[in-house]
């Protein structure tokens, strides 16, 4: 495609590919658009509050109508810096030779990030954001679970995946959550991750629940775990962190 030189027609031009595909490459928008990825960068940086890129994904933070309060990749992604301080904290438990499920959401590509090189570690995601942040990592195995793509949540299920789970021994599951509540347990929005996230920590030695303090005392549609199924729940705010 020719270069298109206005930013506010580039900005159009975004805003239609994310209505059409839910979530865009960043190099796939340079390349549609003909200007480079930091152009791209700067166009969306112009207009606080509407974007965010993450893990070389555009996304949209304008939250969806009728999308029951939380859509991945258009959820409006107030607490980064939490959720990136809490990804920290969980990165620096993962070991030389773990074998780890990394959940799909807006808190785990944060984690995805952090993932130490130089280490033999193999990460199970079901998560597309995730997967495409792990593949470009150096001497990190990955293992994607496939099936059918729910553009909503950015993730991936199907029965064959619960079955390759069901066959691997995972050391470490981080996984994620829309909801904590005291009475109502661990809740997140979309029920075809409840069988991968209940599979995933029954697989675990040791799972991990990060959540940032926005999601405690919230209730979701699925519930999927109760907190005293989690060694650690890692927040962002000390006193709402919790060890088994």
């Amino acid at each position: 495609m020719s270069r298109i030189g206005r930013k506010d027609e580039r900005i159009a031009e975004i805003i239609a590919l994310l209505e059409k595909n839910g979530v865009i490459r960043l190099r796939d928008a340079a390349a549609h658009l003909g200007v480079s990825e930091m152009t791209i960068r700067r166009d969306l940086s112009d207009v606080p509050g509407r974007f965010n890129c993450l893990g070389g994904y555009i996304i949209s933070v304008q939250e969806e109508p009728g999308a029951g309060g939380y859509v991945a990749g258009i959820e409006r992604d107030t607490q980064s810096g939490a959720k990136h301080l809490i990804c920290a904290r969980a990165a620096a438990l993962i070991e030389d030779d773990d074998t780890i499920f990394i959940d799909c959401g807006t808190t785990t590509p944060h984690l995805a990030e952090l993932v130490p090189q130089g280490k033999s570690i193999t990460v199970i995601c079901y998560s597309l954001i995730v997967a495409e942040i792990i593949m470009h990592l150096k001497d990190v195995r990955l293992i994607l679970l496939g099936g059918v793509y729910h553009r909503a949540a950015g993730s991936f299920s199907s029965d064959e995946a619960i079955d390759v789970l069901k066959r691997i021994n995972i050391n470490k599951a981080f996984i994620s959550a829309g909801g904590v509540h005291e009475q109502h347990g661990v809740t997140c929005s979309h029920f075809h991750e409840v069988p991968i996230k209940q599979m995933a920590i029954r697989r675990a030695v040791d799972s991990y629940l990060m959540v940032d303090s926005s999601k405690f005392g919230k209730v979701r549609a699925a519930h999927f775990a109760e907190m005293s199924q989690f060694r650690t729940i890692i927040s962002d705010k000390p006193e709402l962190a919790h060890d088994a």
